[in-house]
């Protein structure tokens, strides 16, 4: 795929269309009807075999003026610059390879082409066949020989980028946002790129992608809120679903050994530089394999997309770096706790005064009238690792061996009961990936749902056993390892982006004001 080209050259100040007086949509509504008087169809038909502009700048330019002819080339762009001179106007168009200048001459083009050229505005599309070369300044240039008119843009477009950094308008206006911000535009291709390989990768190593429900009659494999709906023929309430997991497992039980699904995954919560109601998951699991099979395939999976973007293995972010070169950092949560907390995570007394000079509440809030009960162990834990540790690991750092009842989908380690063998990968205080042993005991996941879902409201995404769940597992699901990756997080570090919004080419908004 080709680099994202540069925005177009300066010019004037973007206007909102809500802002644009009547007369200027006017005027371009007049020059479609002059367009179509002409014969011609204002939008467009087939035009084939054009060159991608990025393609064309590398070929061979001789200057005009000299005997020996340019190659002769066929482009389609947007008019991004337009000067008249007379006799001679002078273009540029854009596609998202790069822009070149066309130069249109009157006596190089029909009586009819003349005319359409002189009804072009900003923002309209039009495609060229003409000869390629270098004016006497040396600016790339297509001289025109035929001009074909392909839509018109009623709307007026930005003469500048300037305009574009109000963030709201570039959100709203995607569209325009990649035209006319370069950023936009690179971080759409990588994005691309990024997946490609991933799958490239998976697939490599003889997984299988595969498409699962996206709505759920029960939402499941993950502790989230869930968007519900109603199905009419059925008269049934579903969820969109919260996660990828439970679904793949069951294929586990079906026998593909090694499976994956690149899915969108929707959770009906906050929106924060890190995190948007609907987003981009990858969930992958295999059979006869543990976290640390996780381990090594998340470091390869991620070391081949930063390889794949090309900028070498230490690459910025914001004012950091990170340096992807493996081996990744591993270390036990117990002993980050330890050394960022001050104390041991099984010590409970030490714990509740760690929380307390963290300001952290000891008691969980009333509800329907109940009294206050005091946080369980294992949540202040979780708060404590959150507030004073996640923000100090630089990484990327694989932290394994969960306190187990984070993890009630995860396997507990023979010899440690209390611990999981979960990992999750870090990079500057955020997380990428989380992994497990796959818990495949039947009545051990029966017993560990029911401890979760005692005491939660109905309004709890877990709140319901997933009965069919436990059922497939009690016909046989082969010991696995699992791994989620967050694409979208994992995008906004590979493009050095800061919030998750960039990531997303149409995120979710508040509805526009009126």
């Amino acid at each position: 795929m080709p680099p994202p080209a540069s925005p177009p050259p300066a010019g004037g100040t973007p206007r909102r269309p809500a802002d644009e007086t009547p007369d200027l949509a006017e005027i371009r509504l007049q020059k479609l009807r002059q367009i179509e008087a002409l014969g011609l169809d204002p939008w467009g038909q087939r035009f084939d075999n054009t060159r991608p502009i990025g393609d064309i700048r590398q070929l061979p330019a001789e200057n005009f003026d000299d005997a020996k002819p340019g190659p002769k080339v066929r482009a389609a762009g947007r008019v991004v610059r337009y000067r008249t001179g007379g006799k001679l106007l002078f273009l540029e168009i854009w596609d998202q390879t790069g822009r070149v200048q066309l130069m249109i001459r009157v006596n190089k083009v029909t009586p009819q082409e003349w005319q359409v050229a002189q009804l072009l505005d900003l923002g309209d599309l039009i495609g060229v066949d003409g000869e390629f070369g270098k004016t006497k300044t040396g600016e790339l240039t297509i001289q025109v020989e035929t001009l074909t008119f392909l839509t018109k843009s009623l709307e007026p477009h930005p003469k500048d980028v300037f305009g574009m950094g109000d963030i709201e308008f570039r959100l709203r206006h995607r569209y325009l946002d990649m035209i006319y911000t370069p950023d936009t535009l690179r971080r759409a291709h990588q994005r691309v790129k990024i997946i490609r390989t991933i799958r490239t990768h998976l697939d490599a190593q003889g997984y299988m992608e595969v498409e699962t429900p996206t709505l759920h009659a029960i939402a499941g494999g993950a502790a989230a809120r869930p968007f519900e709906t109603h199905h009419n023929a059925l008269d049934i309430d579903l969820f969109v679903r919260i996660a990828l997991e439970l679904p793949l497992k069951r294929l586990l039980v079906g026998g593909l050994e090694k499976v994956y699904e690149l899915g969108r995954v929707f959770r009906n919560e906050g929106i924060s530089p890190r995190h948007n109601p609907e987003f981009t998951m990858l969930e992958l699991y295999q059979a006869y394999g543990d976290y640390r099979s996780m381990m090594d395939l998340t470091e390869g999976l991620i070391v081949a997309c930063v390889d794949a973007l090309g900028s070498g293995r230490t690459i910025p972010f914001g004012e950091k770096t990170v340096n992807f070169e493996p081996p990744f950092q591993r270390a036990k949560y117990a002993d980050l706790f330890l050394e960022h907390v001050g104390c041991d995570m099984a010590d409970e007394v030490a714990v509740r005064a760690a929380a307390r000079a963290e300001n952290i509440e000891l008691e969980m809030a009333p509800t329907k009238g109940a009294p206050k009960v005091a946080k369980a162990h294992v949540v202040l834990v979780q708060e404590l690792f959150e507030d004073l540790v996640e923000e100090k690991l630089v990484g990327p750092v694989f932290v394994h061996d969960y306190p187990a009842p984070l993890c009630p989908l995860t396997k507990r380690k023979r010899e440690t009961p209390a611990i999981a063998e979960r990992f999750e990968l870090y990079v500057h205080g955020m997380e990428l990936a989380n992994a497990y042993t796959e818990l495949n005991d039947p009545i051990t996941q029966e017993q560990t749902f029911t401890q979760q879902l005692a005491g939660m409201s109905e309004e709890d995404s877990m709140a319901k056993m997933d009965h069919d769940f436990i059922r497939a597992l009690r016909h046989g699901m082969p010991p696995a390892g699992g791994l989620g990756i967050g694409i979208d997080r994992l995008v906004m570090l590979l493009t050095n982006t800061q919030t998750i919004r960039d990531v997303i080419l149409f995120p979710l908004l508040r509805s526009e004001a009126k």
